[in-house]
């Protein structure tokens, strides 16, 4: 058998070799575990220092646009439309100018414009008026009150009969109040224009005497009993429509009134929209008031 001799000085040396490579294994498999950490690296000593590795912004998720509304495009303008602004705008600027500083020149510049828009709205004028001519329902002549002599004349005597028949139906269930003073000239003036009304038309007229005297012509003429208060009859003749069964009393007018404007008064205060219009013109009162 044979003894080797190891030399006392190496025996240290190999001590730490080995050493080494059971740190060296150690490192690799700490390696191969996961992310290397300074404070696990025992070989680089407990001062060591290293800045941690910067962290990972995480931006913000995003909200999905929203969808802005596509903005409709306009149609274009007419090219007649397009003429007339620019035609209204030269006019007025031009006028604005005129007015501002009034030269013969400015004047005369407005002056030409306007003459232009005279004319136009003229041969506009003679364009509708042929096309009523040959169109009856858009004639304005043929609707409403006519303006030939000859036709106004049939169309008042057409008027004047559907408004008397009107009156007629109407007086089977109202009455007209007469107010007056004895007194008072006009009152007698009136007077008799209500008497041929009267007979003319079928409706009672009731003569009332606001200082309780009597009036030619009504011999059933009463005194007045607080119903001209109620009213608020200040001005004397006075002419008013009332229904007495149901107390409602309409004023007709003020003043000497005409035969015509009679039937004018009372065919537009019976007709139903006539309270829609003027609400607060009727007064309704108890129904033993209405006759005095």
């Amino acid at each position: 058998m044979t003894y080797r001799h190891t030399h006392p000085t190496l025996a240290p040396l190999k001590r730490m070799t080995l050493t080494v490579l059971i740190m060296l294994g150690t490192l690799t498999a700490s390696a191969q575990d996961g992310p290397r950490r300074y404070w696990s690296d025992t070989w680089r000593g407990w001062h060591f220092y290293e800045d941690p590795s910067p962290d990972i912004e995480v931006k913000p998720a995003t909200s999905p646009k929203t969808a802005i509304p596509a903005v409709p495009t306009p149609l274009p303008k007419a090219p007649e439309l397009a003429a007339f602004e620019r035609l209204q705008k030269a006019v007025e600027e031009t006028r604005n100018i005129a007015i501002m500083q009034p030269t013969e020149a400015n004047v005369r510049r407005y002056m030409e414009l306007e003459s232009q828009v005279v004319e136009r709205a003229s041969y506009f004028a003679d364009v509708a008026q042929r096309v009523a001519w040959a169109t009856p329902e858009l004639d304005p002549t043929l609707q409403g009150r006519p303006v030939g002599a000859k036709a106004l004349e049939v169309f008042e005597q057409q008027q004047l009969a559907d408004r008397s028949r009107s009156i007629a139906d109407l007086g089977l269930d109202h009455v007209l109040f007469f107010f007056y003073r004895a007194d008072c000239p006009y009152c007698h003036a009136f007077a008799p224009t209500l008497q041929a009304f009267q007979t003319r038309h079928g409706i009672k007229v009731v003569a009332i005497g606001v200082d309780g005297g009597p009036m030619p012509g009504f011999p059933d003429a009463r005194a007045d009993n607080g119903i001209a208060t109620t009213l608020k009859v200040t001005q004397v003749p006075a002419v008013f429509l009332a229904q007495p069964f149901t107390g409602k009393i309409t004023p007709i007018g003020f003043g000497v009134l005409s035969e015509a404007q009679l039937l004018e008064r009372i065919a537009l205060v019976s007709t139903p929209q006539a309270d829609a219009m003027l609400p607060g013109a009727s007064s309704q009162i108890g129904r033993q008031s209405v006759y005095p």
